[in-house]
Protein backbone atom coordinates (compact mmCIF):
# COMPACT_ATOMS: atom_id res chain seq x y z
CA UNK A 1 0.00 0.00 0.00
CA UNK A 2 1.62 3.57 -0.96
CA UNK A 3 2.08 5.91 1.60
CA UNK A 4 0.27 9.49 1.23
CA UNK A 5 3.37 11.24 0.48
CA UNK A 6 4.07 9.16 -2.21
CA UNK A 7 0.54 8.92 -3.61
CA UNK A 8 0.65 12.75 -3.82
CA UNK A 9 3.79 12.65 -5.53
CA UNK A 10 2.32 10.23 -8.36
CA UNK A 11 -0.72 12.53 -8.48
CA UNK A 12 1.23 15.57 -8.95
CA UNK A 13 2.78 13.82 -11.63
CA UNK A 14 0.67 12.28 -14.03
CA UNK A 15 -2.36 14.80 -13.42
CA UNK A 16 -4.09 16.36 -16.43
CA UNK A 17 -5.02 19.31 -14.62
CA UNK A 18 -4.34 21.78 -11.31
CA UNK A 19 -7.29 19.85 -9.26
CA UNK A 20 -7.08 16.21 -11.05
CA UNK A 21 -6.88 13.47 -8.88
CA UNK A 22 -9.01 10.45 -10.50
CA UNK A 23 -8.25 10.69 -14.41
CA UNK A 24 -7.17 7.20 -15.61
CA UNK A 25 -3.68 8.04 -15.97
CA UNK A 26 -3.68 9.55 -12.41
CA UNK A 27 -5.13 5.98 -11.79
CA UNK A 28 -3.46 3.93 -13.79
CA UNK A 29 0.06 5.44 -12.60
CA UNK A 30 -0.91 4.69 -8.98
CA UNK A 31 -2.19 1.23 -10.01
CA UNK A 32 1.60 0.75 -11.28
CA UNK A 33 3.52 1.69 -7.84
CA UNK A 34 1.13 -0.56 -5.92
CA UNK A 35 2.18 -3.34 -8.57
CA UNK A 36 5.77 -2.87 -8.08
CA UNK A 37 5.56 -2.80 -4.30
CA UNK A 38 3.46 -5.93 -4.40
CA UNK A 39 5.78 -7.90 -6.77
CA UNK A 40 8.88 -6.69 -4.94
CA UNK A 41 6.54 -8.72 -1.78
CA UNK A 42 5.85 -11.48 -3.25
CA UNK A 43 9.70 -12.59 -4.82
CA UNK A 44 10.26 -12.51 -0.45
CA UNK A 45 7.16 -13.83 0.38
CA UNK A 46 6.51 -16.31 -2.17
CA UNK A 47 3.57 -18.09 -0.49
CA UNK A 48 1.42 -15.23 0.58
CA UNK A 49 -1.69 -16.23 -1.80
CA UNK A 50 -3.92 -13.35 -0.09
CA UNK A 51 -1.14 -10.35 -1.72
CA UNK A 52 -0.86 -12.62 -4.85
CA UNK A 53 -4.76 -11.95 -5.77
CA UNK A 54 -4.59 -8.45 -4.24
CA UNK A 55 -1.71 -8.16 -7.11
CA UNK A 56 -3.74 -9.49 -9.85
CA UNK A 57 -7.07 -7.62 -9.15
CA UNK A 58 -4.80 -4.59 -9.94
CA UNK A 59 -2.94 -5.89 -12.59
CA UNK A 60 -6.75 -6.63 -14.33
CA UNK A 61 -7.60 -3.13 -13.21
CA UNK A 62 -4.63 -1.21 -14.51
CA UNK A 63 -5.72 -3.39 -17.98
CA UNK A 64 -8.91 -2.30 -18.29
CA UNK A 65 -8.00 1.31 -17.07
CA UNK A 66 -5.29 0.79 -20.46
CA UNK A 67 -7.98 -0.31 -22.86
CA UNK A 68 -10.72 2.37 -21.64
CA UNK A 69 -7.22 5.38 -22.12
CA UNK A 70 -6.30 3.62 -25.31
CA UNK A 71 -10.14 3.87 -26.60
CA UNK A 72 -10.19 7.33 -25.70
CA UNK A 73 -7.26 8.73 -26.29
CA UNK A 74 -4.00 6.84 -27.92
CA UNK A 75 -2.03 9.83 -27.55
CA UNK A 76 -2.07 10.05 -24.04
CA UNK A 77 -2.12 6.71 -24.04
CA UNK A 78 1.62 6.19 -25.45
CA UNK A 79 2.92 8.91 -23.76
CA UNK A 80 2.09 7.18 -20.10
CA UNK A 81 3.23 4.26 -21.55
CA UNK A 82 6.51 5.71 -22.46
CA UNK A 83 6.95 7.29 -19.05
CA UNK A 84 5.90 4.43 -17.00
CA UNK A 85 7.64 1.76 -19.32
CA UNK A 86 5.22 -1.16 -19.51
CA UNK A 87 4.83 -3.73 -21.43
CA UNK A 88 1.37 -4.61 -21.53
CA UNK A 89 1.67 -1.43 -23.16
CA UNK A 90 2.92 -2.71 -26.37
CA UNK A 91 1.06 -5.74 -25.93
CA UNK A 92 -2.41 -3.65 -26.82
CA UNK A 93 -1.09 -1.55 -29.19
CA UNK A 94 0.23 -4.58 -31.21
CA UNK A 95 -3.53 -6.31 -30.48
CA UNK A 96 -5.16 -3.33 -31.59
CA UNK A 97 -3.09 -2.94 -35.06
CA UNK A 98 -3.94 -6.63 -36.12
CA UNK A 99 -7.77 -5.99 -35.37
CA UNK A 100 -7.33 -2.77 -37.79
CA UNK A 101 -5.58 -4.75 -40.37
CA UNK A 102 -8.03 -7.62 -40.14
CA UNK A 103 -11.00 -4.69 -40.46
CA UNK A 104 -9.20 -3.02 -43.37
CA UNK A 105 -8.56 -7.03 -45.09
CA UNK A 106 -12.43 -7.40 -44.77
CA UNK A 107 -13.13 -3.92 -45.86
CA UNK A 108 -10.88 -4.77 -48.63
CA UNK A 109 -12.82 -7.45 -49.32
CA UNK A 110 -16.14 -6.40 -49.39
CA UNK A 111 -14.93 -3.80 -51.94
CA UNK A 112 -13.53 -5.94 -54.72
CA UNK A 113 -16.97 -8.22 -54.07
CA UNK A 114 -18.88 -5.03 -54.96
CA UNK A 115 -16.07 -4.31 -58.04
CA UNK A 116 -17.19 -7.48 -58.85
CA UNK A 117 -20.65 -7.40 -58.60
CA UNK A 118 -20.67 -3.59 -59.98
CA UNK A 119 -18.54 -4.92 -63.79
CA UNK A 120 -21.27 -5.74 -66.55
CA UNK A 121 -21.47 -9.40 -67.78
CA UNK A 122 -19.77 -9.62 -71.40
CA UNK A 123 -22.35 -12.25 -73.62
Amino acid sequence: MLDKKAKERIIKKFRTHETDTGSSQVQIAILTEEIKELTEHLKQHKHDFSSRRGLLKKVGERRKLLKYLQKESAEQFKDLAEKLKLKIAHKLQEEEEEEKKKEKKYIDADESIEDIKDEPDEK
